[in-house]
């Protein structure tokens, strides 16, 4: 009877580029911040689709922008940086412009 191999000597065997292994971790604190963060996001997706609560929406965005950020700097991903950046700087503008009027 054959023993069950371990994913990574099945890999190993098949020699193919075309195989990936999920490397994001698991448990730790960037995991934690990447499923806060895509929860805020949610949720200030909602609060802008139903209007409901002026403003929430980017508040809540700018949180969860913030963290992705945060993230991306934590994986080195220079993606999630540059996206994440540039979103939280719009937001901003965003939130100057209902306060401030700018």
């Amino acid at each position: 009877m054959e023993q069950r191999k371990k994913l990574n000597d099945k890999i190993k065997e098949l020699d193919s580029t075309r195989v990936f292994k999920k490397i994001t971790p698991k448990g730790g604190l960037s995991w934690y911040v990447k499923w806060s963060s895509v929860l805020l996001i949610l949720i200030a997706t909602m609060a802008r689709a139903t209007g409901t609560i002026p403003q929430v929406d980017l508040w809540f965005g700018l949180f969860g922008t913030i963290g992705w950020f945060w993230v991306g700097m934590l994986w080195h991903d220079r993606a999630l940086i540059m996206l994440n950046s540039v979103l939280v700087t719009i937001i901003c503008m965003g939130l100057m412009k209902f306060y401030f009027g700018v």
